[in-house]
């Protein structure tokens, strides 16, 4: 049983509508982004694809969170089952993790390109390419899915939850299954001793931004350990402050810093305008110009 939503009740229809319409945006710039790369053969590019690739987890992760929040929103209990909770448990975890490391391999991938540029296309084929991809979404996916069903022999506590979504750090310190913080820790140190080269040689805006808004929308201290000292207001908005701002901010970022994808950007609008100007100015049926 969620009890988040006692303090929220009285706000229940302004926030479904915000939520929904919040959520749509979300959808809509990462689907966007998505459809674009996959149609414009252009930007079949590693870099591309890894921020498809990007987009397609951010869908992943969201649609975790905010169809169950919305349904709450509209019911008078808010309940979870047990298979559930472990199941969005999965999810979001998992999310955040793919997250890192895809832009792990982002990392690695402008990195090769900036700093190694003849050796780039020789080791960035289209193998090592589908390799990279498989390793930034299975790694994460089979580390939780292990976490879950370790979780799911254990014994429930209590049936109060007092957050916004289902997690389970509790079970890391109980059990200290430290596999995950362990391979992370290298995924963080790999992505700061990339960066670092990098921005000896350019600046890489929109990469350093995500990577930013990572850091900052994240908390990753507070996801994993959490923390009871804060309010409760507080603590719901810290547990989901990287399911808000990251999914519409980088899909954003992206899309108007990279130069390829701004004029595939431009060059639609540019086309419908265009359009829409030759049919105006397009002779009437009487023959009148």
């Amino acid at each position: 049983r969620h009890l988040w939503t006692f303090s929220t009740m009285n706000f229940r229809v302004p926030l479904f509508a915000f939520t929904l319409l919040y959520y749509c945006m979300i959808l809509f710039f990462n689907i966007s982004l998505v459809l674009l790369i996959f149609l414009d053969e252009n930007l079949h590019e590693p870099m591309y694809i890894f921020l498809s690739s990007f987009c397609i987890n951010t869908i992943y992760g969201t649609t975790g969170f905010y169809p169950k929040f919305l349904s709450d929103l509209l019911r008078s209990s808010q309940t979870i089952s047990y298979e559930g909770c472990l199941l969005q448990a999965f999810v979001i975890y998992s999310f955040v993790c793919c997250d890192l490391s895809i832009l792990a391999v982002m990392a690695f991938d402008r990195y090769l390109a900036i700093c190694r540029p003849l050796h780039y296309h020789s080791f960035m084929t289209k193998r090592r390419l589908s390799q990279l991809v498989c390793f930034s979404w299975l790694t994460p996916l089979c580390i939780f899915a292990i976490n879950v069903l370790l979780t799911s022999r254990l014994k429930l506590c209590g049936i109060n939850i007092r957050r916004v979504l289902c997690v389970y750090h509790l079970v890391w310190q109980q059990h200290r299954l430290q596999l995950q913080i362990i391979v992370y820790l290298c995924h963080w140190l790999f992505i700061i001793w990339t960066y670092i080269y990098l921005i000896k040689t350019c600046t890489c805006v929109p990469h350093l931004i995500s990577l930013m808004t990572f850091l900052f929308f994240l908390d990753p201290v507070y996801m994993i350990f959490g923390s009871t000292r804060l309010p409760q207001s507080l603590q719901n908005f810290i547990t989901i402050e990287f399911l808000i701002i990251p999914p519409v901010m980088n899909p954003l970022i992206y899309g108007f810093k990279l130069t390829k994808i701004r004029n595939r950007i431009l060059g639609l609008f540019y086309f419908k305008r265009t359009s829409k100007l030759r049919v105006s100015c397009s002779p009437n049926k009487n023959g009148a110009k």
